[in-house]
């Protein structure tokens, strides 16, 4: 710790000129002033080492106390040894992937797919950014958002050929038979 060092030599000009001091002043020579030393922490490796061997005492007292009662001893798995499993749905991409037959035409159609999807997206903000574009766009949008739900949705027998036309594409798409 560096301590600081103040002269205190705040003396009126009066006072300068006569050698007298100034009111409140014991004298003119620097005076140190520094702040309370802390005490010092310890590190977190100390600390470390505390909580293991406490740990490892309260293992060990607590297999005596198992042994002593006749209990089967339980062993406790130690936190620095996470245990990680895969996720079922990398299972399943990795026995997709070794599946394939021609692996770099799927790598090739899924880096153009990104592709295409970043130069979408470019020419979406070009457009929106265009004075009226967005306003008739969302006009567009919502006109057809209302004569889809008058169509498909508004009577009984009109649901039911949709929901009839969804389960026909996605079965189509699956390629299993429907329920």
């Amino acid at each position: 710790m560096s301590s600081t060092c103040t002269a205190v030599v705040a003396r009126s000009a009066a006072s300068a000129l006569d050698g007298v001091k100034a009111p409140g002043q014991q004298s003119s020579t620097p005076q140190c002033i520094s702040p309370p030393s802390l005490p010092l922490t310890p590190t977190s490796s100390q600390q470390n080492r505390k909580f293991s061997k406490a740990t490892a005492f309260y293992h060990r007292m607590r297999n005596v106390a198992a042994m002593a009662t006749g209990e089967s001893m339980v062993t406790v798995e130690s936190p620095a040894e996470p245990t990680t499993e895969t996720p079922e749905f990398v299972k399943t991409l990795q026995d997709t992937w070794d599946k394939l037959e021609d692996k770099y035409a799927v790598t090739s159609l899924v880096f153009s797919g990104f592709v295409v999807l970043w130069g979408s997206a470019g020419v979406i903000s070009a457009v929106d950014r265009l004075p009226l574009v967005p306003g008739v766009l969302e006009l567009v949008g919502i006109g057809y958002t209302g004569w889809f739900a008058y169509r498909n949705l508004a009577f009984k027998p009109d649901r039911e050929a949709l929901l009839t036309k969804i389960r026909s594409t996605y079965d189509n798409i699956i390629g299993g038979s429907g329920s």
